[in-house]
């Protein structure tokens, strides 16, 4: 690192900027003037880069020049490119086991089959759009019950979404909202679970139940609204269950329990030039510890590792674990393909604004929430996770949707990096916010809970890790995020929809 911007490998070919920086200036390491401005954490050219060269950052491909750039320059969305890209994938190639550590302790809610929840939750859970509107009003006549407001119980939480109906009900998007209902119905963070379905749709109730019992706890009702005579009576009927469920939910108690517990999502949206230095890496650390504690963490979004995934195959503890990932990388480049679509539709315009150009880029980047530890596993969306370590769960870019398929997958608590400032929260998953530039982390210190920004003043990686670290015990044992504080949670469960809606 030099003042003002940093280089971030040793054949890198670009540095970063860490301020802005006006036309005329010289930075260390560039050999002239610069002829132009370039923002706060875009890319400056080192050397003259020829038209088709490739352009350098993590050590890595970035892309390559569409024209030729000179010393000093801007090197941006006007003049570099995807370009074709091969990767050398020499699977399992550096999977190297980390040493274990001591493991630590949290409080969370011990359910029966084992696992152990950060919150204690009763969830309304939708089979269809056309039930989502009735959950909303038991929710709200829920809040009003004394009863229920008496409980001891964290809260009711409706699940309402988009499909259910309209669709395909032998098809892979069938079966794939079929596993993020019942992941949702037996994530550990939930004291229980109420199914309301409408009655005629594609995605039966008795569908649902029938395919095995959805909690090993047994605290599980359901009742559609055709069922129990139109809305009205189904809000009486629904109050009644929920207080049978909030009694049973309510005598469970946080008790201690190992940090191999916990399952723990790693996201990142809105990011900027600065994600790849310090927030994500900050991650990666901070899962390397949660690993090297027995602990279970799980990296998604395919189309934003893409370029990328040679670091993970790489990592992969046996040939089927990288082949599978590499078999989701194919289907996303036909899923892309057949609906015109294209795998470089990232970055986004708001990641661009950070200095983000090509999704080769912004994937480097992303991956590097992954830490260092060997990749135990690969999943569909929203397929349990069974394996412990540092795990893949196939998921689209879309922040929501991704985390929706992670906490059906059995994730507990969210940790989510930002550069350009996302606003939300997963209940009942609690969302750590991580700010990756202390800008962005002072005008939006509300909805931040972390700033990562102040590595690039020195804290380094290590330290940094440590205190998300920290911050996931204390969250996991009962604080309150400050998503959570404001209130996010109930408009973020959005199931992945494949296939025709008819």
């Amino acid at each position: 690192m030099a003042e003002g911007v940093i280089r971030l490998h040793g054949s890198d070919n670009v540095v970063v900027a860490l301020k802005d920086q006006p036309a005329g200036v010289r930075p260390p390491g560039i050999t002239v003037p610069l002829p132009g401005p370039v923002p706060r954490g875009h890319k400056i050219a080192t050397r003259a880069i020829a038209k088709g060269e490739e352009v350098i950052r993590y050590g890595q491909i970035i892309g390559q020049a569409t024209e030729d750039i000179p010393a000093g320059s801007h090197v941006h969305s006007h003049n570099l490119g995807m370009g074709p890209h091969s990767s050398d994938y020499s699977i399992g190639a550096e999977s190297n086991p980390l040493p274990p550590l001591e493991p630590r302790t949290f409080l969370g809610y011990h359910r029966p089959d084992g696992t152990v929840g950060t919150r204690n939750y009763l969830g309304i859970l939708t089979s269809v759009n056309c039930s989502g509107s009735v959950a909303r009003f038991i929710a709200e006549a829920a809040e009003k019950d004394p009863v229920l407001a008496a409980a001891n119980i964290d809260g009711i939480v409706p699940i309402v979404h988009q499909t259910g109906c309209g669709m395909s009900g032998t098809n892979e998007g069938y079966q794939t909202l079929m596993r993020t209902l019942k992941g949702y119905a037996r994530n550990p963070n939930f004291g229980g679970i109420l199914l309301v379905g409408l009655g005629c749709e594609v995605m039966q109730v008795p569908d649902l139940v029938g395919q095995g019992r959805l909690r090993p706890d047994g605290n599980f009702r359901y009742l559609t609204i055709q069922g129990e005579g139109g809305t009205r009576a189904t809000i009486d009927r629904a109050i009644k269950v929920l207080r049978e469920m909030a009694e049973v939910a309510g005598q469970v108690e946080r008790a201690p329990a190992p940090v191999s517990k916990l399952v723990i999502g790693l996201q990142c949206g809105g990011s900027d030039g600065y994600s790849g230095i310090t927030a994500n890496p900050a991650l990666g650390h901070a899962s390397d510890l949660l690993v090297r504690m027995g602990g279970t963490t799980i990296l998604s979004e395919t189309p934003e590792i893409y370029g990328a995934e040679h670091l993970l195959t790489r990592r992969a503890v046996s040939r089927e674990v990288g082949e599978t990932l590499l078999e989701r990388i194919r289907w996303w480049e036909d899923y892309t393909a057949r609906n015109e679509g294209e795998m470089d539709n990232n970055p986004s315009p708001g990641n661009k604004r950070g200095g983000l150009t090509t999704i080769l880029e912004k994937s480097l980047g992303a991956v590097a929430k992954g830490g260092t530890a060997p990749l135990s596993g690969v999943y569909k969306f929203a397929e349990p996770i069974t394996t412990p370590g540092f795990v893949y769960m196939d998921s689209p870019g879309y922040d929501p949707c991704s985390v929706t398929g992670q906490i059906a997958s059995g994730a507990t608590l969210i940790v989510f990096t930002t550069g350009r400032g996302s606003v939300s929260g997963y209940k009942p998953s609690p969302c750590i916010k991580l700010a990756t530039n202390s800008e962005m982390y002072a005008r939006m210190k509300e909805d931040m809970d972390i700033n990562c920004g102040d590595i690039l003043d020195g804290v380094s990686i290590e330290a940094k890790g440590q205190e998300i670290l920290d911050k996931i015990i204390a969250v996991a044992s009962g604080q309150q995020t400050l998503s959570e504080e404001l209130g996010f949670g109930g408009a973020e469960f959005v199931p992945w929809q494949i296939g025709a809606v008819m």
